[in-house]
C-alpha cells in the first residue's frame, strides 16, 4: 500500500466518531455533538493524531451529497400541504427575521454584506436530523405539533436549496441590485433547466433502472444503483450545469423518493448515509479552532442568542398569531433552538467561495455544538411547562381555536394496525419500528 492516507483517515476519523458518539449518546446528547468533538480531537488545533484535512473534505463532500439526497427522498409535498397555513408563512417569516439579525450581527463584526447574508441564513436553518430524532424520542412525530414542525423544516430545506443557487452569485462580488439581477436570473435558469431535465429524464430512466435492479432481488446491486444515481446526478449538476453538487443530489433524491422504490432505497442507503454523514460532521469539527471561543466569545454568544432566543421567540409569536395550539407553538419553538447540517453546508460553501470568513464558520460550529447539546434538555423541560398550561389548554377558549377537519389531531398510530407483506430488510425494519412503538403488526 503506497499511500495509506485515505485508510488512515477513515480508520482514525470513524474510530474517534464512534468513541465520542457513544459517549455523547450515553450522556443523553445527540451523536452529532460527538462527531463534531471527534473532528476537533483529530484536527490540527489539538495534540495527538491529526487527520488529513484535504482527504477529509473530499469524503465530507460525499457526506453532503448523501445528506441532500436523503432530504430529497424524504420530501413529500402532501406533508407540507397538510400544514401549509402554519408552516409556509411561519418558516418564511422566521427565516427572514433570523437572516436579517445574522446579517446585522455580521455587519457589526465588520464583515461584508455577502458574509452577513450567509451567516444569517445559516443561523436561520434548524437541523432536520436533530428535530426528527427529538420528536421521535418525545413521541410527538405523529401529532399535529410534530406534523407542523416537520412541515416547517421542509420549507427551511427549500429555502436552503434556493440559497445554494444564490451563494455562487454572491461570490462574484456584485453588490448592487442591477449587477445581481442578471447573474441571479442566469443561476436560477440553469437550476430550473437542470431540475426539469432530471425530473423528465429521471422519472423514466431512474425508475427503469430501479425496476431492473429490484427484479434481481439483490440488495447489493440495488444499493449500488441508488448510490450511482446520487453521485452521478450530483456530478452532472456540478460539471455540466455549474450548480452546486448538493443541489443536484437533492433533485436526484426527489426523483428516487417519488418513485415506488423510494422507501426501499431509503432503507438500503441508510448505512452508507450514516457513515459518510459522520465523516461530514468530523470534517466540520476539524475546521474548528477551539481557541476561537476564548478569543471571540462575543461572536459565539451573538450566534447563540439568535439560535436559542430569537428563533424560538419569533416562532412562538408567529404560531400564536396564526391561532394554533400552545403545544404546537412550544414544540416548534424548542425544535428550532438548534442548527446543524444545513448550516454547515451553507457555511462550508460560503467559506469555499470566499464569501464567509473562517471565523464565521468557527462561530457556527461552536453555536451548533452548544445548541444541539442543549436541545434534548429543552425538550425535557417542555414536558414540565406543558403540565402547567394543560388546564388552560382544556378550557373553552382553547377549544374554539382548536383545528378541525383535515387539520384535526390524527388518530394515534397505536390504534392503527400495520400489515407487513414480505420478510426483506425493509419489512424487518418496519416490524422492528412497529414493535418499538407498540403498534400491532
Amino acid at each position: 500500500m503506497n499511500d495509506p492516507t485515505i485508510i488512515t483517515m477513515l480508520a482514525g476519523g470513524l474510530a474517534c466518531a464512534l468513541i465520542f458518539g457513544w459517549l455523547t449518546q450515553h450522556l443523553g446528547l445527540s451523536t452529532l455533538v460527538g462527531y463534531m468533538l471527534a473532528g476537533i480531537a483529530v484536527g490540527p488545533y489539538t495534540p495527538g493524531f491529526v487527520a488529513n484535512r484535504e482527504v477529509a473534505s473530499q469524503l465530507a463532500e460525499v457526506g453532503v451529497i448523501l445528506l441532500m439526497f436523503g432530504v430529497g427522498m424524504h420530501f413529500h409535498p402532501q406533508e407540507l400541504l397538510r400544514v401549509k397555513k402554519i408552516a409556509i408563512p411561519g418558516a418564511i417569516a422566521q427565516s427572514a427575521v433570523a437572516t436579517v439579525a445574522g446579517w446585522g450581527a455580521a455587519r457589526a463584526f465588520g464583515w461584508n454584506n455577502g458574509a452577513g447574508l450567509v451567516f444569517g441564513m445559516a443561523l436561520a436553518v434548524a437541523s432536520t436530523v436533530v428535530l426528527v430524532r427529538m420528536l421521535l424520542e418525545q413521541d410527538r412525530l405523529g401529532g399535529r405539533d410534530g406534523h407542523v414542525a416537520v412541515g416547517w423544516l421542509i420549507v427551511q430545506d427549500l429555502i436552503t436549496v434556493v440559497a445554494l443557487v444564490v451563494l455562487p452569485v454572491l461570490a462574484t462580488g456584485a453588490t448592487s441590485a442591477s449587477s445581481l439581477a442578471s447573474p441571479l436570473l442566469l443561476a436560477f435558469g440553469k437550476a430550473a433547466v437542470f431540475a426539469a431535465l432530471v425530473w423528465v429524464v429521471g422519472t423514466r430512466l431512474v425508475s427503469r433502472v430501479m425496476e431492473r435492479m429490484a427484479r434481481t432481488r439483490s440488495e447489493e446491486l440495488f444499493t449500488v444503483a441508488v448510490f450511482v444515481v446520487a453521485l452521478g446526478v450530483a456530478i452532472i449538476a456540478s460539471e455540466v450545469f455549474h450548480v452546486s453538487a448538493a443541489l443536484g443530489a437533492f433533485f436526484a433524491g426527489l426523483v428516487v423518493g417519488q418513485s415506488r422504490f423510494g422507501p426501499q432505497a431509503s432503507v438500503y442507503m441508510s448505512p452508507l448515509r450514516d457513515v459518510f454523514s459522520a465523516l461530514f460532521f468530523v470534517s466540520v469539527g476539524m475546521l474548528f479552532n477551539p481557541n476561537f471561543v476564548l478569543a471571540e466569545p462575543f461572536k459565539v454568544l451573538t450566534a447563540l442568542s439568535i439560535i436559542l432566543l430569537l428563533n424560538p421567540l419569533v416562532a412562538l409569536g408567529i404560531v400564536t398569531l396564526l391561532r394554533d395550539s400552545h403545544k404546537t407553538a412550544a414544540t416548534i419553538a424548542v425544535g428550532l433552538a438548534q442548527i446543524g447540517e444545513f448550516s454547515f453546508i451553507l457555511g462550508a460553501l460560503g467559506l469555499q467561495l470566499g464569501v464567509l470568513p473562517p471565523e464565521g464558520l468557527d462561530a457556527l460550529i461552536a453555536a451548533a455544538i452548544v445548541s444541539i447539546a442543549l436541545n434534548p434538555l429543552l425538550f425535557k423541560a417542555l414536558k414540565f411547562l406543558e403540565r402547567g398550561w394543560a388546564p388552560l389548554a382544556a378550557g373553552p377558549a382553547s377549544d374554539a381555536n382548536a383545528p378541525t377537519g383535515k387539520d384535526a389531531e390524527p388518530i394515534p398510530v397505536s390504534l392503527r394496525p400495520v400489515v407487513v407483506t414480505g420478510t426483506g430488510e425493509l419489512g424487518r425494519s418496519i416490524t422492528r419500528r412497529c414493535a418499538k412503538s407498540s403498534i400491532p403488526v
